[in-house]
Order: C-alpha cells, then structure tokens, then sequence
C-alpha cells in the first residue's frame, strides 16, 4: 500500500506557506472535527458589516500552528530547551484550542447550550481525540490544562499575549480590512524569551507590546463590538432561544438533526458525553444558516421576523451610550410594539432591550505580560511602560446599548 505523504503545506494569504511538521498533526488536520471549523466562521456575523470577513476557524487554528512553530525556534535559538515531546504538544494543544466553539463562535454559548464554555467543549474533543489516537495527545492536554510545570508552555497558548490573539487580530484585520489591527506578530515573537519557566519579553520589545495591546481596543471597538455585528449576534441569540421556546412547547420546527437536539435538551457540562459531542461535532453555521431560512416562514411572528432581520440584514436600531439606560425608558417602546403587532408585552422583550459592552485591552487581574529588562529583573508591561496610555488601556470601559425596530424611531 502507498504511503500518504503527509508533509503538506498550506498557502496563507497571511503568513504564506504554513508547514505541516508531522504525520500526526495531518492526521489530526484530517480528522472530521477538525474539518469541521472549515464550517464555523471565525468572526460570527461581522460579514454583515465586513463583506471579506468570512474566514473560517480553520484558517484561524491553522495560522495560530504557524505562528507556535515560530515560537519554538526562537525560543531553541536563545537556549531554551524544549523537546520534541513538549514541542509537539505545544502544536497539538493550540491546534486544537478552538475545537470546541459552536456555530457562529458566541452565540450558541449564549442560547442553547448556556452553561457549557467553548473551551471545556474544546477539552471533551481533545479527551476523544486522545482515545483515538491512543494516548499521543497527552501531553498536550496536560498543557492545555495548565496542568505542566513549565508554565511558559501555557502562556503562548493561553494568555494576555498567546500565539491565538496573535493570529486572530492579524487575520482578521486583513480580512476585515480594518488595518488597525494589524499587528507585527514577528517581531513579538522574536523578542519572546524565558525566565524561571516564565514567558517574557525582552525589554526592547516593550514598543510592539505596546502597539500589540492598542491594536487589540481599536479591533474590539471597530470588529467585535462593532454595533451592527452587535445587534446581529443578539438577534441570533434570540432566535435560537425563542426557537429552544417553541420546541419544547411542542412545536415542531424544521432544522438538522443535531440542532434540534440541542433546542429539545438543556445541556450540561455534566450531560456532555460521547453520544452528545458526537451531535455537537455535526453542528455548525450551516445549520443555523438553513434553520433561519426556513424559520422566516413560520407561523409564528417572532421567529419569522427575527429571522428575516438576519437572512436580509435588517436588523433591530442599536444606540450605544456611555450612561445606563433605565428600564422604564423602554417601557413606552414595549406598549407600543405590542399594540402594533398584536403581541404580549412580555414577547415583546425579543424586540426590544438593553445591555452592557466591556473593552478592556489588558486585565490587571489576569497573568501580567512581563518584560525582561538588561538587568535581568522581570516586571510588568505597566510599571515598564514610559507611556501613559497603557495604564488607560487597562481600564474598563463600558458602553451601554439599547435595541428596538427601526419603525419606532
């Protein structure tokens, strides 16, 4: 029997040719859950406000691979030792860190399957995988767990500056063509270092941290918090919900297999086995895309309008403000909706509502991004920082939101 040759490349727009480094790792490529994110967008509905953003999570795991082969041989270059075992978790484990997110990214999380985190789906595929490749992915698993000693490894998969934020702001700025994201993840990477086991940057590179976590505000206030890819992601949210309503009324909805699984179960982390990721892994934005079109039909207002707005992009008002809007402003809105269209003023909360967006480009609470001075002392990018607008970008800012339909302006 011919024996595959397994070390392909991929041509990237970003990055250019991206090198498979070995058998396993294809294979894992080959897998159908990870064929999958070929099928899950990785901006979820930002292509209603960026028509170029319809790249993929496959793209994303794919570029973030790229990027950790990068790390390793900086890193080996400047005496850090790593062997082949840990470097080839290191591949499998951010390879396999977005596996586990539902069609259209957020949104499921936010619906249908409620209490369960993307990154603990990820684990439960990563646990199955491992089973089927007897035992190769534990290692890795180990890492993605912060579970391995050498925390560094961690870091440059999980982290306030990991190879995933790396890649998905650069990608995503070039195919939503908001050049302000555009970061220099090489020479990041090239000023990466290890202290005690710790991932640090050296102090030289304090301009491109600097720039890195700018970048990061200017893309969540310009692509992710983007108003109108905002407002979509909510009213997506509300579908999946009013359909989750309706079937567990009885009604029968047409839409996959797998979709209506999960509209007919409230699942668990606890109630995630085997059976349930295998329906899990047949999900994907394709489903929610059919489901729409053929929810737009039915009988019933809510669902009907709300997914017309998504299918022809005419979507609910949105108004952002820096002051939180109180419940009674909507009250007038709601009595009106409800006469209009003959609904219950309890129904019409699917039209009309509030809430909050949080921006913060760098967690003071969360692991520091340390720099590595001449001195060989560590510190944190904020006390090294000469500039001011670091410790602005470590503050929160919350904006407020309200949405109602255009025909009650």
């Amino acid at each position: 029997m011919t024996q595959i040759n397994k070390l392909k490349i991929f041509n990237d727009p970003i990055y250019g040719f991206i090198s498979i480094p070995n058998a396993l790792i294809y294979d894992l490529i080959q897998h159908p859950y990870f064929q999958r994110l070929r099928r899950i967008s990785q901006m979820g509905l930002s292509y209603l406000v960026y028509p170029g953003a319809n790249h993929t999570r496959f793209h994303h795991a794919l570029g973030c691979m790229h990027l950790m082969q990068k790390a390793v041989d900086v890193l080996r270059f400047k005496g850090i030792s790593i062997s082949d075992e840990e470097e080839n978790a290191l591949y499998i484990a951010i390879l396999l860190h977005d596996i586990g997110h539902g069609p259209f990214s957020h949104a499921m999380e936010r619906s249908i399957v409620e209490d369960v985190h993307h990154e603990e789906i990820s684990l439960l595929f990563m646990n199955e995988l491992n089973v089927k490749f007897n035992g190769q992915l534990d290692l890795a698993i180990q890492v993605f767990k912060g579970e391995y000693h050498r925390l560094f490894m961690l870091q440059l998969i999980s982290s306030q500056l990991d190879m995933d934020r790396m890649d998905y702001l650069k990608r995503d700025s070039f195919y939503s063509g908001v050049a302000e994201g555009n970061v220099n993840s090489e020479r990041l990477i090239q000023m990466m270092n290890v202290e005690n086991d710790v991932l640090v940057i050296e102090e030289k590179g304090i301009y491109s941290v600097e720039e890195f976590l700018m970048s990061r505000r200017l893309m969540y206030w310009q692509a992710y918090l983007h108003k109108t890819s905002l407002v979509a992601e909510l009213i997506l949210t509300k579908i999946l919900k009013r359909a989750r309503e309706l079937t567990l009324k009885g009604t029968v909805l047409p839409c996959s297999d797998a979709l209506l699984f999960f509209l007919q179960n409230k699942i668990t982390l606890e109630a995630f086995d085997a059976a349930t990721l295998e329906l899990f892994s047949r999900l994907d934005d394709f489903d929610i895309i059919s489901a729409l079109k053929a929810w737009q039909y039915h009988a019933d207002f809510i669902l009907s309008s709300l997914s017309k707005m998504i299918i022809n992009r005419d979507l609910l008002k949105i108004k952002l403000t820096n002051e939180k809007v109180p419940s009674e402003d909507l009250q007038p809105l709601k009595e009106r909706f409800a006469a209009e269209n003959k609904i219950s003023l309890h129904d019409t909360d699917y039209f009309i509502f509030k809430g909050k967006i949080k921006n913060q480009a760098y967690s003071k609470e969360a692991e520091p991004i340390r720099i590595l001075k001449k001195d060989r002392t560590v510190e944190d990018v904020i006390e090294s920082s000469d500039q001011l607008n670091l410790k602005s970008l470590s503050k929160a800012v919350t904006k407020y939101y309200i949405c109602f339909p255009k025909q009650l302006v």
